[in-house]
């Protein structure tokens, strides 16, 4: 039985109280936080509610159903019995608890405040005196001889990490401290542990080094923050490791082949990597570390430029989960897992953040509305793991999995979604995403609220308002998104086949402007007062994307965009067959608004060539047949069928019929 939560107003009576403390350094624009958004939007209003009244409260019973939560009460003493399932499930519990935090802040829920306020107490009475915190090595009693004999595995580290971070959104949205005293017990107790002179061991799996970072964000205390440094410089070094200090090296596989400055490509478990670059960013944006810069800088160019898979999903390799090699980007095996994809959203967002650069938000925006929105069904219960590009009609989403990394992920993740939409600089104020709602932007000097009207992204008509609090001049920064620049991605591993000549268009209170485009945003100053308006308009074509040359998988093929949107070719709209057809290159496409389809899409259409295999042994298209493209991210939802992303625009790239 799922848990249903209700809405009783006033139910945080001290939310927002929690502010995060006066730092010395931190990242040069910063983002207008999600409690600061309200959305009120035709894609993404259905998708926050789904995730607050089915995802949330349905993870938090799968939470319980497969003893999640009992091993925390076995470890408080609260019942019997031994540790059940994999040893680094703490985690999924506290991704979930860091969603409701979220959720809460939005909707105020009293069932699920209280629910939350259980689960802390548990976990209170779970923490060891010490302020260690772990059940695996709690139950069924406490066996400190085991504790950090295994970084390289044991995800220790990796579950405090997600409770760090759940803690810290838990006392930001409700000013309550009694999760964040948990989580700064085991805090203290990590910064003890580990240092120079201490144990020198990294995490096999990151996680800590974000999460202390957020800890010192809200504490001021520098150990945090030492600490999160301390453990990335121990990744490529021997060192203190092991219970008897003489561990080895990871490997690739977890990022710990060479010191991380050293690091130019991305390499290994993708998860893992892409939660090193954020904490690297992190560290850096509070540092003021430009080795750490130069080194995710390299590393960013090295995955945009042969590594990012067109849906903006990342790791190719299924044996293990992680990057292949250069320009390997395999369709019918990707695996684009879910929390990559999520982590690919973390990572830009920070290098945005740092760098100012809406280059950053494309690739976000690409994974955004593709490979993430993918790994959720629409009904908010039931969940992909690898993402591919490419099904022969064996792929379905899951209820769940043994190891649920991917919807505890999705329970969190969905719920901040509005946290990307914003931000500011100075006076400046930056439009990031595309979301209707409005937003409260808190200036150097001024409160500027700001608020979309869009149907976005079935069509790309954006109305701003901007409404300072004090009339002024600055900035508003309006992001023009590269697929409108003819740049679906920043680098040359993938270009638009076609071209258009219809351009972008800004206007401000009515009238057309021309602004310079500045790293990929429309810069608009002038003295803004109430009642001003910006409109955009983005022209949504149809695009052909083909792939550089040395990605062999899609040598010959065509993928189809539209908007921010990849769309894939479904056995439901095709006579059951994909991978036959070509697509020509002067084949007419249009579109179509399916208001009865998938919770309203809108789909491509147009005629197919049908690739047959000649008695002689060759290929050739042989007739025609209409097809039917849809957004990526709704396929999987008609029951098990063939799918494509890569559709051949060759007859030679298709799978043809046989000779009859």
């Amino acid at each position: 039985m799922i848990l249903m939560f209700v809405t009783v107003d006033g139910g945080l009576k001290e939310a927002g109280a929690a502010n995060p403390q006066s730092l010395a350094r931190d990242y040069n624009v910063k983002p207008v936080p999600f409690n600061e958004v309200q959305v009120r939007d035709g894609f993404w209003t259905p998708r926050l509610q789904i995730s607050r009244t089915v995802t949330i409260p349905y993870c938090f019973e799968k939470c319980e159903e497969t003893d999640r939560i009992s091993n925390f009460e076995k470890a408080a003493g609260l019942r019997q019995g031994k540790h059940e399932g994999i040893y680094f499930n703490d985690s999924d519990v506290y991704k979930v608890m860091e969603g409701a935090a979220y959720s809460l802040q939005v909707h105020p829920e009293a069932m699920m405040r209280l629910y939350l306020d259980k689960l802390i107490v548990i976990m209170a009475g779970a923490q060891w005196e010490d302020g260690y915190l772990y059940t695996f090595y709690s139950v069924p009693q406490k066996q400190p001889e085991k504790r950090w004999t295994n970084e390289k595995d044991m995800h220790e580290q990796y579950c405090m990490g997600h409770m760090l971070e759940a803690a810290v959104a838990h006392y930001q949205v409700t000013g309550n401290k009694s999760f964040l005293n948990v989580a700064t017990r085991c805090a203290d107790y990590i910064c003890q542990t580990f240092g120079p002179g201490r144990r020198t061991d990294p995490p096999g799996h990151q996680e800590i080094e974000i999460g202390l970072c957020r800890l010192y964000r809200v504490t001021g205390d520098s150990k945090y923050l030492d600490t999160a440094k301390f453990l990335l410089d121990q990744r490529g070094r021997t060192g203190n490791r092991g219970p008897k200090g003489d561990g080895k090296l990871y490997g690739e596989y977890a990022q710990d082949h060479i010191p991380v400055v050293e690091q130019t490509q991305a390499v290994g478990h993708s998860v893992r990597a892409m939660y090193l670059y954020t904490g690297m960013a992190d560290v850096a944006a509070l540092t003021g570390n430009m080795d750490y810069i130069k080194a995710i800088d390299a590393i960013w160019t090295d995955v945009v430029s042969t590594k990012l898979y067109v849906t903006g999903g990342i790791g190719a390799a299924a044996g293990s989960e992680g990057f292949g090699g250069r320009y390997e980007l395999p369709n019918l095996t990707a695996y684009c897992e879910t929390c990559a994809s999520f982590a690919n959203i973390f990572w830009n967002h920070r290098m945005f953040l740092m760098h100012g650069d809406a280059k950053y938000l494309d690739v976000l925006e690409r994974t955004l509305y593709n490979a993430a929105l993918s790994g959720i069904s629409m009904t908010g219960d039931r969940f992909f793991y690898p993402n591919p590009l490419e099904s022969t009609g064996g792929h379905e989403r899951s209820p769940w999995f043994g190891c649920a990394c991917c919807p505890s992920n999705v329970a969190r993740f969905i719920p901040s979604v509005p946290s990307y939409a914003y931000a500011c600089k100075g006076n400046d104020v930056y439009v990031n995403l595309f979301i209707g709602g409005k937003a409260t932007v808190e200036t150097a000097t001024n409160k500027v609220l700001i608020e979309q009207e869009t149907e976005y992204p079935w069509k790309g008509d954006i109305k701003i308002a901007v409404e300072p609090e004090k009339s002024g001049t600055f900035a508003v920064y309006v992001r023009i998104p590269g697929w409108a620049r003819n740049e679906p991605v920043p680098s040359d591993l993938y270009k638009f086949e076609d071209t258009v000549s219809d351009e972008p268009v800004l206007k401000v209170n009515g009238e057309r402007v021309t602004p310079s485009v500045e790293k990929g945003f429309a810069r608009i100053e002038r003295p803004w007062q109430k009642g001003d308006t910006i409109d955009l308009h983005l022209p949504m074509p149809v695009r052909r994307i083909v792939a550089h040359a040395q990605v062999k998988a899609d040598r010959g093929k065509v993928a189809l965009q539209r908007g921010p949107l990849v769309f894939c070719l479904e056995g439901p709209d095709n006579d059951g067959k994909v991978a036959n057809l070509v697509i020509a290159d002067d084949a007419p496409i249009k579109t179509e608004d399916r208001p009865d389809l998938l919770n309203r899409v809108m789909v491509l259409t147009g005629t197919a060539q049908v690739a047959k295999r000649t008695t002689g042994g060759g290929v050739v298209a042989a007739g025609t047949r209409s097809f039917t493209a849809i957004p990526y991210y709704a396929w999987a939802h008609r029951g098990r069928s063939p799918m494509t992303v890569w559709a051949a625009r060759e007859p030679q790239a298709a799978r043809p019929e046989p000779a009859q």
